[in-house]
């Protein structure tokens, strides 16, 4: 009598052999690697972004050391040329008392030592104009509080009112700075406005 389990797992039945195991699809576990690869790739943008602000702020830096570097080299000599500012004032002084009549008259040692001042003083300016340092001359401009500094008002009614008719002393500019302010005369009760003029022609058509 044959015993129905061996039947059963008789190879040589197939009919009768046991059903085919079938495997199941293999899962792999996270691959360590893409986790890594990860990180290093967030790793190398945070780098990238530090190096970008790095070298931001180094181009920042640059500017503002050359901008320092200028503007030092411009009004470094403030002090210095403002105390050179009172010899040309004094030399200014000397020529502006001279009588034109005395300088007419002058005997040829006199006009040696009139020239010898009038030269001074262009050497002067010529040397502070190299070094940044330039002349304001107002006269017949209109007022400036930027760079002028009313010490009066003149009556002239030949002027538009607030025009500069008087330099009582010469003001000078350093760079793009005001060294010394120009101390001036400012016109008074001048020409009338256009418009005005405007509103009086046709009273006079009439």
């Amino acid at each position: 009598m044959t015993d129905p389990d061996l039947q059963k797992n008789d190879p040589a039945n197939p009919a009768q052999a046991s059903e085919p195991v079938v495997s199941k699809p293999y899962v792999m576990p996270d691959d360590p690697e893409t986790g890594a690869n990860e990180a290093l790739a967030k790793e190398a943008a945070d780098a990238r972004d530090k190096m970008l602000r790095t070298l931001a702020e180094m181009e920042n830096l640059r500017k503002r050391t050359a901008r320092e570097v200028a503007d030092a080299r411009t009004y470094g000599i403030t002090g210095f040329a403002r105390d050179v500012l009172d010899i040309a004032d004094n030399l200014q002084r000397a020529l502006d008392a001279l009588p034109a009549e005395t300088r007419a008259a002058a005997d040829p040692g006199l006009m040696a030592l009139i020239e010898g001042v009038e030269l001074t003083e262009r050497s002067l300016h010529s040397t502070l104009e190299k070094n940044g340092v330039k002349k304001l001359d107002p006269a017949g401009q209109k007022f400036d509080p930027n760079f002028h500094q009313a010490m009066y008002e003149v009556p002239d009614a030949s002027v538009p009112s607030g025009t500069v008719v008087q330099v009582v002393q010469s003001g000078y500019t350093i760079g793009e700075r005001i060294l010394r302010p120009a101390l001036v005369g400012v016109s008074k009760g001048g020409a009338k406005s256009a418009p005005a003029a405007a509103n009086d022609e046709p009273n006079s058509a009439s």
